[in-house]
């Protein structure tokens, strides 16, 4: 459920493709039943698009990595952590416009 500029990790690969990322990072929890995790997924690849090089889009697999979502505490889906130098520095849980993704973006590329 990726597209050509999202990733998907894993427990065994977030601390390596997230946390010790040298670009920004969205972190995506998501899972294939939820109805809104795929309706925000194509606002998550236009962004990862505009965004390129710039952030990265990690999506997590709630059920496959149940370990990580924990220790962030996810307890609804979809939820959008937002990583700058290895910190949780904004979230957004649920369906938000596109724009409210990126001005998230551009306040952690600023």
């Amino acid at each position: 459920m990726a597209g050509e500029h999202v990733i998907n990790v894993t427990d065994d690969s977030f601390q390596d493709q997230v946390v010790g990322s040298s670009v920004p990072v969205i972190a995506d929890f998501w899972a294939e039943w939820c109805g809104p995790c795929k309706r925000i997924a194509p606002l998550l690849d236009e962004v990862a698009t505009e965004y390129d090089g710039k952030v990265k889009i990690a999506k997590v697999d709630v059920d496959s990595n149940p370990q990580i979502a924990s220790s962030f505490g996810i307890r609804s889906i979809p939820t959008l952590l937002f990583f700058h130098n290895g910190e949780v520095v904004d979230q957004v849980i649920g369906i938000v416009p596109k724009d409210q993704i990126t001005d998230k973006v551009d306040k952690m590329i600023a």
